[in-house]
């Protein structure tokens, strides 16, 4: 019988052949990733009367999430972050001008093909996009991880998507993410590890495959994953990982899934998450014209330099509408720079954009909140109540594209119109 992604990578993780869905193992993950609130596992260290650590090297800090400090009590977080890091040996540290803790994390080789990797925050499953198995854990569980090395972990039954390309203009991978998730709805591949296959996936480059993984985590995958290839390769050494070090995993071809979806997405057209969950998803034609108070480019699944790039094509030459608040939150500061060189910063401020330091910034509530009954469109992967600002506003989720030909008009509008 053939095996799955999962199980060949928690097989290597714990040493054990063999492994069936539903069977619980100690796996030894290859990296555990905190952010901004790492003060909670180094106080929980320090109530264990501060044991020695597993392997610093495998730890990974990033202060992304509010950054820079926006209260004195967060400052003091960040020092008792970096403090610890200095202390015990830990190079992996990323300060608040870093940006966000995924992508940054891949852009410095920490992320490999075959590794196991736990992480602070439920989106862990963007390490897919490089053929890692990546999750969400708590703060205990990285706290135990960091002393013992392992922790307990369910292998998960699979599901297999495949879609079909390519998308018509004016449609990207965030559209075949909301689509995904509209239909197999929040809860539908709950802890499931989701394959991505197809020639249309093959051919996606790894930003746009880290916003298949990172969305996949709305749907309520344990982990999402786009099998390596030769792309994979050219990423890895594109950001200084020596080939000799990498050991990728692949699915066997007969391997047997749980579940088989198919995609056709030639004829898609953009989509929308409208308020107030991901999985409550339209064609955009049922939503065009929707007023806008403002529009965010940002967050790990929309804040990379191509989806920077896309904006720019769509805001260059127009100005954003009266009334309306563009803001940019770039991933992180080698995209920024990046951006900068290249005159895309440039062309988003000509617009109308306000460009603010790399990081988490709206999508975890720092920057860009709103008042009672504003509306904003965002490229970030959540639309929750008050996850920006007021309970009483209201959040939609689309492409930047959308979000940049929407912040012209000031309402939601298709970008091919823009471009028409």
């Amino acid at each position: 019988m053939g095996k799955t992604f999962a199980i060949k990578a928690l097989e290597r993780a714990s040493g054990i052949d063999g492994l069936v869905a539903g069977q619980i193992v100690d796996a030894y993950p290859d990296l555990y990733m905190s952010h901004t609130a790492t003060w909670r596992c180094i106080k929980t260290l320090e109530r264990m009367g501060d044991p020695d650590l597993f392997d610093p090297n495998r730890i990974a800090m990033v202060m992304d999430h509010i950054s820079p400090a926006q209260t004195s009590k967060i400052a003091g977080d960040h020092r008792l972050s970096r403090e610890f890091a200095v202390s015990h040996g830990i190079k992996n540290f990323f300060d608040v001008n870093a940006g966000i803790a995924h992508v940054v994390l891949m852009e410095h080789g920490l992320v490999k093909p075959g590794n196991l990797i736990i992480g602070t925050d439920s989106h862990s499953t963007i390490y897919g996009a490089l053929g890692a198995l990546g999750t969400g854990v708590g703060f205990s569980e990285i706290t135990a991880a960091w002393v013992t090395g392992k922790l307990w972990m369910k292998v998960p039954e699979s599901m297999y998507i495949n879609v079909t390309g390519p998308l018509p203009d004016g449609v990207y991978p965030k559209d075949v993410m909301l689509k995904l998730i509209g239909d197999i709805t929040a809860d539908g591949a709950t802890y499931y590890s989701v394959e991505f296959h197809g020639s249309w996936v093959e051919s996606l480059s790894t930003s746009e495959r880290m916003t298949l993984c990172n969305l996949a985590m709305e749907m309520g995958a344990k982990n999402a994953v786009v099998p390596p290839d030769a792309e994979t390769e050219r990423y890895l050494l594109e950001h200084g990982v020596d080939l000799s070090t990498v050991e990728p995993i692949l699915p066997d071809a007969d391997a047997i899934y749980e579940h088989r979806i198919d995609l056709d997405a030639r004829t898609l057209e953009p989509q929308i998450a409208v308020p107030h969950n991901v999985d409550n998803v339209v064609p955009i034609s049922q939503v065009v014209g929707t007023r806008l108070d403002q529009v965010f480019i940002g967050s790990c699944a929309n804040a990379k330099y191509d989806d920077l790039a896309i904006a720019a094509k769509y805001l260059k030459g127009h100005t954003v509408a009266p009334g309306v608040r563009l803001v940019v939150t770039p991933a992180s500061a080698d995209i920024m720079a990046k951006a900068a060189a290249d005159g895309i910063v440039t062309t988003l401020i000509e617009a109308g954009a306000m460009i603010t330091n790399p990081g988490c910034g709206a999508c975890a509530g720092s920057g860009g909140a709103m008042a009672d009954g504003e509306v904003t469109l965002s490229t970030a992967n959540r639309n929750f109540r008050g996850r920006m600002g007021s309970y009483e506003s209201s959040i939609y989720l689309s492409s930047p594209a959308v979000a940049a030909a929407s912040a012209i008009s000031g309402v939601i509008t298709d970008p091919t119109l823009v471009l028409a």
